[in-house]
């Protein structure tokens, strides 16, 4: 019984401290199933040389699929807010050897990215997360080529499907209808769109949708 309740504590020690990643290699290989991460990639456009950035970037996932896609004469730029997460993403790198990745620890408000030198711009499944959404938006814009194409990923969760933006963030949830307006309001161009792009990690109430949008020439 002793050994039994020393397991749930640990258990539960996991679950709030994050002790063990959720990014292993075999999670990841599962992520490229479940997210489609092949398709993300072709319908961004992004290619050898581009300079990207990933905000949200956690440890590593996205990051790592861009370096390997943009090689050596290209760039990803890492954006997290969590200095441990950024660490993480550089051991993870280290261990592909990786060297075309650029860690940014960037504010809740600014995600600290050059300005006119990106071609795309990557927000995976943390927009909803983005209290100064609209502030976000226009540093995407100005770290931007002109051209270049900014791409969201969200969840939506059956519950909150026709509720209001407040609900639904609070739910850790978005509907592309509200962030499509935001987009355009920010002066980008919706020019893609997959309204329905499966089950975040499968599971039933969670609808995942793409929006690629770009900045005028």
């Amino acid at each position: 019984m002793k050994k039994n309740i020393h397991l749930v504590l640990f258990m539960g020690l996991t679950a709030v401290f994050g002790l063990h990643s959720q990014y292993t290699e075999q999670d990841w290989l599962e992520r490229d199933d479940w997210m489609k991460t092949s398709v993300l990639l072709e319908m961004s456009g992004v290619q050898e040389g581009d300079k990207v950035a990933d905000i949200g970037c956690h440890e590593g996932y996205l990051s790592i699929h861009l370096a390997k896609k943009v090689l050596g004469r290209g760039k990803v730029y890492a954006v997290d807010v969590r200095s441990d997460r950024l660490e993480t993403l550089q051991s993870n790198a280290k261990k592909r050897k990786l060297t075309n990745i650029e860690t940014v620890l960037g504010d809740y408000d600014n995600p600290k990215l050059p300005k006119n030198q990106l071609d795309v711009v990557f927000i995976m499944d943390t927009y909803h997360e983005m209290d100064s959404h609209e502030q976000i938006l226009q540093h995407v814009k100005n770290a931007l080529k002109p051209g270049g194409k900014v791409m969201l990923m969200e969840k939506l969760k059956k519950r909150v499907k026709n509720k209001s933006r407040e609900e639904q963030v609070s739910a850790h949830s978005l509907g592309a209808n509200y962030v499509r307006k935001e987009l355009v309001q920010a002066g980008f161009t919706i020019i893609s769109e997959i309204k329905n792009h499966g089950k975040w990690e499968r599971e039933e109430d969670k609808q995942m949708w793409v929006l690629l949008a770009q900045k005028p020439e």
